[in-house]
């Protein structure tokens, strides 16, 4: 069987690109959604925000410095092709790597604590990183990475469900969340969704949905159709931007599925602030 070589030294470049790109650069469906925000916003306040926003993101643009101050923990989907071989050193060190170099010469501030209870020293590199890897046929690596600033992480949830909740149980547990959060996420936010699976493949789910594009809806439309409707009713809560009230609390609402088991329903949210830091290359 053929196999392709990849160097360790190319996944560390491509890793470091895209994190120092999602920090500057601002995806443009954020971009289409800010703006048309700020044309149907009904708060003179909101408005302003928004208009704030877009011009932040414009100068973070222009002159490669961070959309925001807190530049999150790095968070990486990979879609690993299964004839590829890392030559050089592992894949998980050539990440790290990656992201040290990113953090250091992009000027990124450094988040990561080496411990979560006890000792909470700062690891000066922003490293380790999450790694989700799933394994597919072919001779690619593409690699979607993204920094998960914690404003808005903190207010993520999950639930199990069971069937009898059915429909409209999820849709209370993801407005109930979300209405619990108010003003903290840093609106206007991206609300990922994660629905079956188990407890933490709910959760990664719900993750993985706020990396997709707003711009797109799931394939399937009852959840196409449960997106909008989520979408709407976050938007009369009135939190609005920056938590100012307004009619801009969220961009979008994005649903990942996965199949479960017959006894159970997981659901996870997962929020995003509007610095919605994501890339993908492949390699």
């Amino acid at each position: 069987m053929d196999f392709r070589v990849i160097k360790a030294e190319k996944i560390t470049e491509t890793v470091k690109e895209l994190l120092m790109d999602c920090n500057y650069n601002i995806g443009s469906d954020i971009t289409n959604a800010l703006e048309k925000a700020k044309e149907t916003e009904k708060s003179e306040v909101g408005r302003q925000v928004l208009c704030q926003l877009i011009e932040n993101n414009k100068i973070a643009h222009d002159e490669q410095v961070p959309l925001c101050q807190d530049t999150g923990m790095v968070v990486l989907f990979v879609q690993y092709g299964d004839k590829v071989v890392i030559d050089g050193g592992s894949f998980k060190n050539a990440v790290t790597e990656g992201v040290r170099q990113a953090y250091k010469e992009g000027y990124l501030r450094k988040s990561v604590v080496n411990d979560p209870v006890f000792d909470r020293i700062n690891t000066r590199d922003n490293t380790p990183a999450i790694i989700h890897t799933e394994i597919v046929p072919g001779e690619k690596i593409v690699i979607t990475a993204g920094g998960k600033g914690f404003g808005s992480e903190n207010m993520s949830a999950i639930k199990m469900l069971t069937p009898s909740y059915g429909a409209e149980g999820v849709i209370d547990f993801v407005l109930d969340t979300v209405r619990k959060a108010g003003p903290n996420p840093c609106p206007p936010m991206v609300v990922g969704v994660g629905i079956g699976g188990t407890f933490e493949k709910a959760a990664q789910l719900a993750k993985k949905a706020t990396f997709r594009s707003i711009e797109t809806s799931n394939p399937d439309p009852r959840y196409a159709e449960m997106e909008q409707q989520l979408l709407d009713r976050i938007n009369k809560m009135g939190f609005g931007p920056a938590g100012l009230g307004g009619t801009t609390t969220a961009l979008g609402v994005n649903i990942e599925t996965y199949p479960t088991h017959i006894a159970g329903m997981p659901v996870a949210v997962n929020i995003c602030c509007h610095a919605a830091r994501h890339k993908t290359a492949a390699i």
